[in-house]
């Protein structure tokens, strides 16, 4: 599905992906951990073209190393970007709608499943997206990336800065949309708990590479102790 074969990513002359190679199988959900600051964020980026990388870079056996990111969202990658990155003057719907760019064949029809995921969406369609709370925000921009038809769903700590009785419920859309729509994530997690009951397996970073990697069973205390304890 998604391979990443000896991956470098750089900030201008500096390396901040160091010979990352990893593999996303067809609907499976991989758990990415690690302290703050050691390249999951920029993981992400490099997966999706939004920093200059090298290596290789692969989604269906289809090298996608040199596309531009635009390119990558309409071969099937979506993101879920940390900050939500949603369009605070454009309404709800309007948001929703620049998914479509990266999904042609939609023309100008929505998925509108989404609003069976996330029904308060369809109340606020003409609310401007900023007027809306952190975790309805969040709602929205799951919303949109899944506009984009993908074919893997890149995660950047969804639940972060979220109020708790929305994180159970966005915890909850993301495994039903790997369990029940077999839809291959790279989850992007703070933690551990909900990457043990999500994942099939795990990578923690360390320094801009792979310090560990396992199923999510072999994601024990010792291992979170050793990586991401400050």
């Amino acid at each position: 599905m998604l391979e990443l074969a000896h991956v470098d990513a750089f900030y201008g002359n500096s390396r901040a992906l160091r010979d990352v190679n990893l593999r996303v199988g067809a609907g499976e959900l991989l758990g990415v951990l690690g302290r703050n600051g050691v390249g999951k964020t920029t993981l992400l980026r490099a997966m999706l073209g939004l920093i200059r990388q090298t290596g290789t870079i692969r989604l269906d056996g289809r090298d996608v190393s040199h596309r531009r990111t635009d390119d990558r969202a309409k071969l099937g990658i979506g993101y879920v970007p940390q900050g939500r990155g949603i369009i605070p003057r454009f309404t709800v719907l309007e948001n929703l709608r620049l998914g479509l760019f990266a999904n042609p064949a939609a023309g100008a029809r929505l998925d509108e499943s989404v609003f069976e995921l996330f029904p308060m969406l369809r109340e606020h369609l003409h609310r401007p997206g900023g007027n809306l709370s952190g975790g309805q925000q969040q709602q929205l921009s799951i919303a949109r990336a899944l506009q984009t038809a993908p074919k893997v769903m890149l995660f950047d700590e969804p639940t972060e800065g979220i109020q708790p009785n929305i994180v159970e419920h966005i915890e909850e859309i993301i495994i039903r949309l790997n369990r029940e729509r077999g839809l291959a994530i790279v989850l992007v997690e703070q933690s551990v708990a909900f990457t043990r009951r999500a994942a099939q397996r795990f990578v923690i970073m360390e320094k801009g590479s792979i310090a560990a990697e396992g199923s999510a069973d072999e994601l024990t205390d010792q291992i979170v102790y050793r990586y991401m304890t400050v």
